[in-house]
C-alpha cells in the first residue's frame, strides 16, 4: 500500500486542478477570476473554482469539493482508480490560463494549410491533447509524426492526413479538446500509419481510434493502421485498394453500436470484392481510446 499512497501523493503535488479542467473541456471565466480564485465554467450551468494555487477546488452551486483526485472524478466520473489513471499523463504540465478561443470559422482545405502546419511536439497544445487528454503514448505520436501524416492547428487539434490512391494529401480530420470535424471542401480518404507494406490492413472510425489500437497492439508487423475519418466515400475505396494485396487480411475495428457494424458490413463487402481475407475486432468498451485509457490490451 506505500505505493499507491505514494502515488496519490506524488498525484496531488504534481497536478494542477486548472489543467484538470482544462483537458476537460472547461473554459476560464478570466472576467470574474482572481488570482487566489479561478473560474472556471463547462457550459451555461456547471461552476468549478479553483484555489490554493491549483491544489483545490469547490462547486459554488453544489457540495462539491476537495483536491486533484476528487476533481478528476467531478468531471470524468469514475473510481479513484480511474482518477489516477487520467491524472498521470497531467503530472508536471502546467495549466495555459487563457481564456477560451471563440469558436473559429471552419478551415478550408488548402494543401499549403497541412504542409504549413507544425507537427505536435513536446509540451504544444496538439501533444498535450493527444497525451494528455486521449491517453497516447508519446512513442506513438512520434511515430506518426515520423510517418509525416500528423501535424496540429486551431485550439489545439491534432490534424490527421488523408491521402487519395496516389499518395496526395485531400484532406485531414481535426481532434481536438474543444473542436471536432473535417477540414471544409477536403474528401474524406483514409488515414494510415504504420507499415508501407502491409499484409493486414486494419480499418478504424477515427484517427484516434485507429493509433489507440495500434498503441494496444504494439504496432503488429506488416500492419497498416486506417481511419476512414467517420465517414465513408469512394475515395476511401481507390485508397484501399493501393493497400489490398493478393494474401491480405482486412480487418474490421469499428466502434460498437450501429454505425460501426454498418461499416463493418461495408468492409466486408469490400474484401469479398477485392477476394481477400475478412475479420472483424471490437473494442471491449464503446471504441479502441476509451480501451487504451481503461489500459485493456
Amino acid at each position: 500500500m506505500a505505493g499507491y499512497d505514494n502515488e496519490i501523493d506524488a498525484l496531488r503535488a504534481r497536478v494542477d486542478c486548472r489543467t484538470v479542467l482544462e483537458r476537460a473541456g472547461w473554459q476560464l471565466d478570466i472576467a470574474e477570476s482572481t488570482r487566489r480564485a479561478v473560474k472556471y465554467r463547462l457550459g451555461a450551468g456547471r461552476i468549478v473554482i479553483v484555489t490554493h494555487e491549483g491544489r483545490g477546488w469547490f462547486d459554488p452551486l453544489g457540495s462539491g469539493r476537495g483536491d486533484v483526485l476528487a476533481l478528476a472524478q467531478h468531471v470524468w466520473g469514475g473510481t479513484l482508480g480511474h482518477a489516477r489513471q487520467r491524472l498521470r499523463p497531467l503530472a508536471g504540465i502546467a495549466p495555459s490560463l487563457q481564456p477560451a478561443e471563440a469558436a473559429p470559422k471552419r478551415l478550408k482545405f488548402d494543401p499549403d494549410a497541412w504542409h504549413k502546419a507544425p507537427p505536435p511536439r513536446v509540451g504544444s497544445a496538439g501533444w498535450r491533447y493527444l497525451i494528455g487528454e486521449r491517453g497516447l503514448p508519446a512513442s506513438t505520436v512520434s511515430r506518426v509524426v515520423a510517418e509525416g501524416c500528423l501535424r496540429e492547428g486551431i485550439l489545439g487539434t491534432g490534424w490527421g492526413a488523408h491521402a487519395d490512391a496516389e499518395g496526395r494529401i485531400v484532406g485531414w480530420e481535426m481532434r481536438g479538446p474543444r473542436y471536432k470535424g473535417f477540414v471544409a471542401g477536403g474528401t474524406k480518404a483514409i488515414f494510415a500509419a504504420g507499415a508501407e507494406k502491409s499484409r493486414r490492413l486494419v480499418v478504424c472510425e477515427g484517427m484516434i481510434d485507429a493509433l489507440s489500437l495500434a498503441s494496444l497492439e504494439g504496432w503488429r508487423e506488416c500492419t497498416r493502421y486506417v481511419s476512414t475519418g467517420g465517414g465513408w466515400r469512394d475515395a476511401a475505396i481507390g485508397s484501399l485498394r493501393t493497400l489490398l494485396v493478393p494474401g491480405s487480411l482486412l480487418v474490421a475495428a469499428t466502434d460498437r453500436g450501429t454505425g460501426g457494424e454498418r461499416l463493418a458490413e461495408r468492409l466486408a463487402q469490400i474484401a469479398a470484392g477485392f477476394e481477400v481475407a475478412f475479420e472483424r475486432l471490437l473494442p471491449a468498451n464503446k471504441d479502441w481510446n476509451d480501451d487504451l485509457r481503461a489500459g485493456i490490451g
